[in-house]
C-alpha cells in the first residue's frame, strides 16, 4: 500500500471515528435529559414526563445498537491499531454503561411516580442531590472523553464519593424518620429509589474508567 493509500485510509478512519463520537454525544445527551425529567417528577405526578422518559430509554437502546454496529464495522473493515483500537474498545464500555444509567433513570422515574402519590417525603432533597451530582458526573465524564483528558476523568470519578455520602444520609434519615413516626416496620416511601443511585454510581465510575484508560498507553 502506497503512502497515498495509507493517508486515504487514515482519513476515512478519522471520519468514521468522528461519526461515532457524534452519536455517543447524542446518546449521552439523551440520558442526561431523561435524568433531568426524572428529577422534575420528584415534585409532580409527571405522567407525561414518565412517558417521555420511557420513550427516551428506547432511543438510548437504539443508539447503543447503532453505535456498536458502527464500531464493529470499522474494526472489521479498517483494522485499527493502538490508540484508535483502544478508543473503539472503549466505545463498547461507554455505550453499555450509558444504557445501564438510562435504565436506572427509568427506575427513578417509576419510583418518583409512586412517591408523588404518597404524602410528601421529607428527605427527597437527598435524592435530588444524588441525581444532580449524577448529571454533573455524566457531563464531566463525557467532556473528559471527548478531550481525552485522563485527569479530568479522574476528577469526575471522584464525584462518586458524593453520591455515596448522599445515599448513606438518605438511608439514615429515612429510617430515623420512620422510627420517630412509629412506622419503622412499614415500607419507607423512598424505598423504590434507594437502589437507583447507590448502584448507579458504579456505572458512572466504570463509564469514567473507560473514558480515560484507552489513552494510557503510547500509540
Amino acid at each position: 500500500m502506497g503512502r497515498g493509500d495509507c493517508m486515504q485510509t487514515r482519513g476515512l478512519l478519522s471520519e468514521e471515528m468522528n461519526k461515532i463520537r457524534r452519536e455517543l454525544t447524542l446518546m449521552s445527551a439523551c440520558v442526561e435529559e431523561d435524568l433531568g425529567k426524572a428529577i422534575t417528577m420528584l415534585h409532580s405526578d409527571g405522567e407525561e414526563l414518565a412517558k417521555e422518559v420511557k420513550e427516551g430509554g428506547k432511543k438510548v437502546d437504539a443508539l447503543q445498537l447503532k453505535i456498536e454496529d458502527m464500531a464493529l464495522v470499522l474494526i472489521a473493515t479498517q483494522q485499527p491499531v493502538a490508540r484508535d483500537l483502544r478508543e473503539l474498545v472503549t466505545v463498547f464500555k461507554i455505550t453499555a454503561n450509558l444504557e445501564r444509567i438510562g435504565d436506572f433513570v427509568i427506575h427513578l422515574a417509576k419510583a418518583a411516580k409512586k412517591m408523588s402519590q404518597r404524602p410528601p417525603f421529607r428527605s427527597v432533597e437527598h435524592i435530588e442531590h444524588m441525581a444532580g451530582t449524577g448529571q454533573e458526573m455524566l457531563k464531566a465524564a463525557f467532556s473528559a472523553f471527548l478531550a481525552q483528558d485522563a485527569e479530568a476523568a479522574r476528577k469526575a470519578a471522584g464525584m462518586d464519593d458524593k453520591i455515596d455520602e448522599d445515599h448513606k444520609a438518605l438511608t439514615e434519615d429515612t429510617f430515623a424518620n420512620e422510627k420517630k413516626a412509629g412506622t419503622g416496620q412499614g415500607r419507607c416511601p423512598a424505598a423504590p429509589a434507594f437502589g437507583v443511585y447507590g448502584a448507579d454510581g458504579g456505572s458512572y465510575y466504570q463509564y469514567l474508567r473507560g473514558c480515560y484508560l484507552h489513552d494510557r498507553r503510547p500509540p
